[in-house]
């Protein structure tokens, strides 16, 4: 039996945003067909040793998985490759396989140095959905206006790098709110929001998990020094679980990928 290769071309959403990828307005679209085609000009990435490789090396007949970076995805078959333009047939198309079953928002205070970088790749890596930043009391990091453009600009190419490398079918969007009590509102809306502090002695994320199902989690952490007592109390009365994350006090840039990872235990995604 002839072995056909399994590829990605992670397309549109994802390279447009790292600037490596043109596409025709028509060439991508989650509603198409079975049977139709799809014209792309792409990169395609094979997955070697758990990683995701650039390669070149495809041909006619071989399977692509297309993701839009969006969670939509196509297992299509290449019906012509010439100099990084692919002609495809779609042959199903679904939803990304590769995406957790529960919703996760990882709210971060802003850090110092280049820590929410490192974040910003763990926490797409593990299958966070979005990516919040949000100035609090004790930040030290507050950049302005100019800056923060560049900086946006710069974290969300980190998650797009983050996706391909970890072949999620979408990308954490990043962005950050104005203040402590903008986040505090959005977070609240999700069906289960968690503020994480290190005072709290008596209620455990797992306590928290266990009151029912969720589908979409906010998680909420401190700067460098941690939150002010007031800022937990008014996460308290916007409805947010206080939660303890163990007896140890961890980083800032540690706390958020503990307990992303510790949602994603629960829920089974490994």
């Amino acid at each position: 039996m002839k072995t056909i290769k399994r590829l990605v071309a992670i397309a549109l959403a994802v390279l447009m945003l790292i600037g490596s990828v043109s596409v025709a307005a028509s060439a991508w679209d989650a509603n198409v067909d079975d049977g139709k085609t799809l014209s792309i000009t792409t990169k395609i990435f094979r997955l070697v040793n758990g990683n995701w490789v650039e390669t070149e090396k495809v041909k006619a007949g071989e399977e692509v998985m297309v993701c839009d970076g969006r969670g939509n995805e196509c297992l299509c078959c290449v019906e012509t490759a010439e100099s990084g333009q692919y002609v495809l047939s779609v042959v199903k198309r679904g939803i990304s396989e590769t995406e957790a079953g529960v919703r996760v928002s990882v709210y971060m205070a802003l850090p110092k140095a280049d820590k929410l970088e490192h974040v910003i790749q763990k926490a797409t890596e593990l299958g966070a959905a979005e990516i919040v930043a949000f100035p609090s009391a004790r930040c030290v990091s507050r950049p302005d206006d100019k800056s923060l453009k560049k900086k946006l600009e710069r974290w969300q190419k980190i998650a797009a790098s983050a996706a391909e490398q970890s072949g999620r079918g979408m990308i954490p969007e990043v962005f950050v709110l104005g203040s402590y009590g903008e986040a505090l509102k959005r977070a609240a809306l999700t069906d289960k929001a968690i503020l994480f502090y290190e005072n709290e002695q008596a209620v455990t994320l797992r306590m928290s998990l266990q009151a029912g199902e969720y589908r979409t989690i906010s998680l909420l952490s401190g700067p460098e020094g941690g939150l002010e007592a007031s800022e937990v109390e008014k996460a308290r009365q916007a409805g947010l679980d206080i939660c303890t994350l163990g007896k140890r006090i961890l980083r800032c840039e540690t706390a958020p990928l503990c307990a992303l990872s510790a949602v994603m235990y629960h829920f089974g995604e490994f």
